[in-house]
């Protein structure tokens, strides 16, 4: 039998000086009032769930033997338990030493399982699964259980102004606000102009939709007055492909430009396009449940508001 079974299978008590931080935890921001109601409960009635960490030996100068713990999972309740004063935490020890990318992957999981993430913590969890340990979205969103594009649309809000990412982090505007101000991107000023009106007149997800969807009205108009028949197709195709689509009309001929944000994005369109199957994908819904109730049928029309 192989030693490290017994660690998987166990749960030891551990020293809270021992355990160091998990460096791929995504969580930035931990709510102080929570972890102090977090701590009183458990001065009350103890952690009641185990941490999760991984061991690791190593050698001291003078020769003997020392043992630290890395953390994987729990850093909400271990950060209360120095809190409460607790000397020790209940653990479980992972067998061998995980590599980063587990130790993101199980951290990501456990924020999101527990809803602890912020939308930009998520956001940036995501962006470095994939860019720096090579998910494809599609491996992303098995991982956590949710659909693809779940993951990329929550990996384009990172599209937008750092002032309005952070934002975004603080909860003075919600990840809902994100899409219509990403449809304005090519139109920095409007896009600024929406965002303190979002701030400054509290503006609702829905009112911003709608502020939005007039700017690509006016935009459509413009253009229509130029050529109505590139118009209509710009908006034909925009809607077909969930993205802007731009025509550009030249003495003979033109070209045609799409809008994509990430490669998987951009092998997704290739794939319709070979197929011949343009097929607008489904918008994630993100409104609360009285909104919800209300008619989505054009909430995320691509062209109502998407030019």
């Amino acid at each position: 039998m192989s030693e490290e079974l017994p660690f998987s299978n166990s749960i030891f008590w551990i020293e809270v000086g021992k355990i160091s931080p998990n460096p791929f935890q995504p969580r930035k921001e931990f709510d102080q009032r929570a972890l102090e109601s977090l701590a009183d409960s458990i001065k009350q009635y103890g952690v009641l769930q185990p941490l999760v960490v991984t061991r690791k030996e190593f050698e001291k100068p003078d020769g003997g033997i020392a043992v630290e713990y890395e953390l994987i999972a729990g850093e909400r309740r271990l950060r209360a338990s120095k809190l409460a004063g607790l000397l020790q935490v209940p653990a479980v020890i992972r067998p061998g030493q995980d590599n980063d990318k587990v130790k993101l992957e199980i951290a990501i999981i456990e924020n999101l399982q527990r809803e602890d993430l912020n939308p930009i913590d998520r956001a940036e969890a995501f962006k470095k699964l994939l860019d720096e340990f090579g998910y494809k979205a599609t491996e992303v969103a098995k991982k956590i259980g949710m659909s693809r594009e779940y993951v990329s649309n929550t990996v384009r809000m990172l599209g937008l102004p750092a002032h309005m990412i952070e934002s975004i982090r603080q909860g003075e505007i919600t990840e809902g606000h994100s899409r219509p101000l990403l449809m304005l991107t090519d139109k920095p000023a409007e896009q600024e102009t929406l965002y303190k009106d979002i701030k400054v007149r509290r503006l609702s997800v829905r009112d911003t939709e709608s502020a939005a969807r007039h700017i690509a009205v006016d935009k459509v108009r413009k253009h229509s007055l130029i050529d109505p028949e590139i118009a209509a197709a710009e908006s034909q195709l925009t809607e077909k492909f969930g993205t802007k689509v731009e025509i550009q009309k030249k003495q003979d001929g033109g070209r045609i430009m799409i809008d994509y944000f990430s490669p998987e994005d951009l092998k997704n369109l290739l794939e319709k396009l070979i197929a011949g199957q343009i097929v607008p994908e489904t918008a994630i819904d993100d409104r609360s449940k009285e909104e919800k109730q209300e008619d989505e049928g054009e909430l995320y029309s691509v062209s109502n508001f998407t030019v």
